[in-house]
């Protein structure tokens, strides 16, 4: 049964907007918070939400009628919104002129996109909407890698048997942790920026020379190893054979002298770049901690486990599956911020009417019928 509040509204209704509660295993986060409902509502569309899907964000239903949406069926929806791309049995639930928006692994080879497009779901992917200035604030790739960059040296502090910041007591003064981060995007400045923060002595390596002034001006220093790999869209391409080399070799040295390894480095649609060698593990000081974010690609170290926390060569190594998702409160709310407005730009009159002359809605529609 439905519950909803302003019942007296008899205002013409716009597209209903749907909040699923997702099914993953250990995905906490919500498509949308309460506080964005208002700013839809204003727009003539209703939000359906399906009963518990804030609960692992620690948002109860009652929130949600609160803010004036309604517990129901989101599913039947015009336009459904998730966050972790759809099961089987989610795309079962579809239907042929319904709009899904959310993660939907549009570059990695299983995805569910053959299966919307013979459902006739017209499907947006937030991992495509380009890189360009006024679709920052719908960059949701961008917001939860700021949520896993700032939580994997959280990660790496906990698992670290030394201090990050240089203490001075009575006893004497302890050294402040040398801490390299690899892959320089928007996890990885997240992640030096924090770990200055917290103290640590911060070093940026990207083989985009020109992320290196971004690295300094997180307070990090730039490690130039001359290897200039700039790709489209802001991505890195990947190495030759012989740039793979050069880099091995000059990161192995690298790598041994520093406390703390954080890798973010992704190449889009394959497998994460090898990084991080057993040798250079097997030469860093044991106590040292590496934490590699690109566990589902495969890894940037050679001994990650994707998934698990292990100990190679008296090294600890971290290497943690959707760390937006231990983070749902924040995650959630910074993700319906992106979510919010790719659908005001979609939305004409509470209506979806997306124009496909827009280069953001062009670039993210990965499914759609074409009259």
């Amino acid at each position: 049964m439905e519950t909803t509040q302003n019942v007296g509204d008899s205002s013409p209704r716009g597209a209903r907007v749907g909040v699923v509660r997702e099914s993953n295993a250990g995905e906490r986060r919500v498509a949308l918070v309460p506080k964005i409902i208002p700013a839809l509502l204003k727009q003539g569309v209703e939000v359906v939400v399906e009963a518990g899907a804030g609960l692992g964000a620690l948002i109860p239903d009652e929130a949600y009628v609160a803010a004036g949406a309604t517990i129901g069926d989101p599913w039947s929806a015009e336009v459904v919104v998730k966050v972790a791309p759809p099961s089987d049995a989610e795309v079962a639930k579809l239907s042929g002129g319904q709009t899904l928006i959310g993660f939907l692994a549009p570059r990695n080879a299983e995805n569910q996109i053959a299966a919307l497009k013979s459902a006739g779901v017209q499907a947006f992917a937030v991992e495509a909407i380009p890189r360009i200035s006024r679709a920052q604030v719908m960059d949701a790739l961008s917001s939860q890698a700021n949520v896993a960059g700032y939580k994997a040296v959280l990660l790496a502090a906990s698992e670290s048997t030394r201090f990050f910041p240089m203490l001075t007591t009575a006893a004497g003064t302890v050294k402040p942790a040398t801490v390299l981060v690899l892959g320089v995007g928007v996890a990885g400045l997240q992640a030096l920026a924090t770990a200055k923060r917290l103290g640590g002595r911060t070093t940026g390596y990207d083989v985009r020379p020109e992320v290196a002034d971004q690295v300094r001006s997180v307070g990090a220093q730039w490690l130039d190893l001359g290897i200039d790999a700039a790709g489209e869209g802001g991505y890195a391409r990947e190495l030759t054979e012989e740039e793979k080399a050069k880099q091995q070799q000059a990161l192995e040295d690298a790598i041994k002298g520093f406390d703390v390894v954080i890798t973010t480095a992704l190449v889009p649609g394959r497998p994460a770049p090898r990084l991080v060698t057993a040798a250079a593990v097997e030469g860093m000081k044991p106590g040292s901690v590496i934490v590699d974010l690109a566990g589902e690609t495969g890894g940037n170290c050679e001994l990650t486990e994707p998934g698990q926390t292990v100990v190679k060569h008296g090294v600890t190594i971290a290497s943690p599956l959707n760390l937006p998702a231990t983070m749902p409160e924040h995650a959630s709310e910074l993700y319906s911020k992106n979510i919010a407005a790719l659908l005001e730009l979609m939305l004409v009159d509470g209506k979806v009417a997306p124009d496909f002359e827009d280069q953001v809605l062009a670039d993210s529609c990965v499914t759609r019928e074409v009259n």
